[in-house]
Parts: structure tokens; sequence; C-alpha cells
């Protein structure tokens, strides 16, 4: 048989292993577990780092001030040296709308060794700590929660033991590129992170979305958060693996009304997101980089070059391989498709937006070779050991 056939051979095999062998990453049935609500409900302290955010905070802030929880709750939003005025508009809407009591405080900059949300996220938890909250709900200033969110969560942690319950937001998907990249990013997260792994006790995969962790205090005490984790980029992965590498409970899900506002309307806004941090996934590892190349490439790419090429020289097992690789992999992402309530064309453009992805990639790495680091608002990180996640 021909290389190429090989090729095709090997792309369709890692398929079949990623179908029935990869947790069955692409089912998005991994909601809330099952719950019921507890006799009484624990005090909670919601946490929420935000660095000039007002463009999204009226859109937000609100559904957290509006939370029918039946215990003790308070919001502390931690201005982390915003130049737009967001902590005085968050002050304002809480005088307008009501709800929760809302505390805005700032914790200046950060020192070195700490990356700016954590800092403030250590703030916002100093400042939870002197209430005594059995719960601390840590959430980005993007993310719109539905009246119930809280006590949902706080249900499911309780009824299912669990130290840290984090929902996965629906991201905005309105513009044509967020249409094309945002549920693959979700599928592709899936994919390295299966849901249905994290929540097991046995398992070692670890992850969590870090615009909506509820965690319970005395495992961020055991775990350290956030001072273990203080030099990663960004946290959400970098927090399951501690909360987890202590022995605590975890489970990620899909929320169903729990939502991120923050607009990326243009190729651009979601190339930055990515790229910023892309690079720091992998290590910074040049070898790690090639794999993930290498990796994409025979994954995403071959299956439909397979298959054309197969049409023009005139091979069938080249075309069939390549066909059936590229089917199985377009059936894997119609249940995010439809998740997101978008279109089933888009599932057989799925090579095409990996290709986007194994770009930014490469454009992350080449960011941090000249030098340039992980950059988000106005701040540059460069550390060679940061974790991704996900940061406001």
């Amino acid at each position: 048989m021909s290389a190429i056939v090989w090729i095709a051979a090997g792309s369709f095999a890692a398929w079949l292993w990623l179908l029935f062998c990869q947790g069955f990453f692409w089912r998005t049935d991994i909601r809330l577990p099952a719950r019921t609500d507890p006799g009484d409900w624990p005090s909670v302290c919601v946490v929420v780092p935000a660095r000039d955010e007002a463009a999204v905070l009226p859109g937000s802030l609100p559904s957290l001030l509006a939370q029918d929880y039946p215990g003790r709750a308070k919001v502390f939003l931690v201005d982390d040296g915003s130049s737009d005025g967001t902590g005085e508009l968050a002050r304002e809407l809480s005088s307008r709308h009501g709800g929760l009591p809302l505390t805005v405080d700032s914790p200046g900059e950060p020192p070195a060794g700490w990356t700016g949300k954590l800092w403030a996220v250590r703030h916002g938890i100093g400042l939870a700590r002197a209430r005594g909250p059995e719960y601390l709900l840590l959430t980005d200033a993007d993310i719109v929660h539905a009246p119930d969110s809280l006590r949902e969560l706080v249900a499911a942690a309780r009824s299912g033991g669990f130290d840290a319950v984090s929902l996965m937001a629906r991201l905005r998907v309105e513009s044509l590129w967020e249409r094309l990249v945002v549920p693959a990013f979700v599928y592709l997260f899936a994919q390295l992170y299966p849901f249905r792994r994290i929540g097991k006790r046995s398992a070692r995969t670890a992850a969590a979305a870090g615009g909506c962790v509820l965690l319970r205090t005395d495992a961020a005490e055991r775990a350290r958060i956030p001072d273990a984790i203080r030099q990663a980029v960004i946290d959400d992965v970098a927090l399951a693996r501690a909360v987890k590498g202590g022995g605590g409970h975890i489970w990620l899900g899909l929320a169903e009304r729990v939502d991120s506002v923050r607009p990326y309307p243009r190729l651009h806004d979601l190339w930055r997101m990515v790229s910023r941090s892309a690079y720091a996934q992998l290590r910074h590892n040049p070898l790690l980089l090639l794999g993930t190349v290498l990796g994409l490439a025979l994954v995403y790419l071959v299956p439909p070059v397979a298959l054309f090429t197969g049409l023009a020289v005139g091979s069938t097992a080249t075309a069939v391989l390549g066909g059936l690789a590229w089917l199985v992999m377009t059936g894997t992402y119609v249940p995010m498709l439809r998740y997101y309530g978008q279109p089933l064309r888009l599932a057989p453009l799925l090579p095409f937006t990996a290709f986007l992805y194994l770009l930014m990639t490469v454009d992350s790495a080449v960011q941090h070779y000249r030098g340039r680091g992980a950059a988000w608002k106005g701040r540059t990180y460069a550390r060679p050991d940061a974790v991704v996640g996900d940061e406001s």
C-alpha cells in the first residue's frame, strides 16, 4: 500500500479510537447531576475578578445580584486595575437593581510571581473568608446566571458530595466567526478533557471552566487556592488539578442557563483569545508543539485531503478511508452544533476550523519566541510554567 493509504488508515483508526475510547467526549448530555435541596442552605460568597469589564457588566452583574438563593450570599467584585470605570459602574448597578449585597474593592497591582486575575481572586477570597462561607462561587464578569443558578450549583455539590462543581458557560455565537469557531472550541476542550472522566475519583483527568466554579472553602484551603497556582496565566485547569490532586471530588459539565455575553465578532478577536495562551497549554515545549501540529493534521486535515486525493488519482482505498474518517468526525461534531443551536451544515467544515486552531497554536509559539508572551488586557505573561484555562 502507498504512503497516502497508510496515512489515511491511520487517520481513520485515530477517529475510531476517539469515538469509542476517549470518554465519549462528543456527547453533550453531561449536565448538572441529580440533586435535591439541602435541609439547610450553606452560606456562599461570590468572587468576581474584573478588569476593564464596563462593556459587559450591565448584562451580567444584575443576574448575580438577582440570585434566588435561600441561604446567606454576598457578592465581592474585585476591580483589577480597571481604567474604564468598572468599579464605579458595579456600585451603580447594585444601587439600581438591589438584590444580594455587593462589595467592590481593589487589590492594587499584583506582585511579582502572580497573574493579575489570580491576585484579584486571592483578594476576593480574603474578603469572603471574614464571613466564613461554606462555598465560594468564582465567576467571570461576562457570565450571566439564571436566577436559580446558585441554588442549583449548591444543591448539586451537596447532593453529589463534590468539592468543586463547574459549568462550561454557553459562549456567544452570533457573528459568522463565532458560529464557526466557538462550538469547535468547546468540542476540542472536551476532547482534551472528557467530562465523564473528570467526575470520576479514579480518573486523573481534571479540568474546570473558569467562568463558573463553585468551590468548597475547605477544599480551596487544602489545595492552597489560589496561592498554589499563582503563576498560572489562566486558572481553570490549574485549579481543578490542584483540588483533585488534594483528594477533592470535582465535576464539570455543560451549562443550560449560564451564558457568556463576551463578544468575539471578528476572527482577530477569536484568534487573540486562543493564541495568547495556546503555547502555554503545551508548556512552551517545542516537541509538544510539533506533536500537536502533526496530531491535528493527522486527525483533522488528512480525512478531506485523502478523500479528494483518492478521487483525483483513482485510489479507492485512500478515498474510502478518508471519507469514513471525515464522516466519523462530522458525526461526532453534530451534538455540539445542536447544543449551540447551529445549522448542521457547519459540521463538515470542522477540518477548516481545526486548521485555524493549528495556525493559532503556531502563532502562539511564534509570539512566545519573539518575547511577547501571553498578553491580555494590557498585561504580558511570559512565565514558562503557565497553565491554560480561561481568564476574565
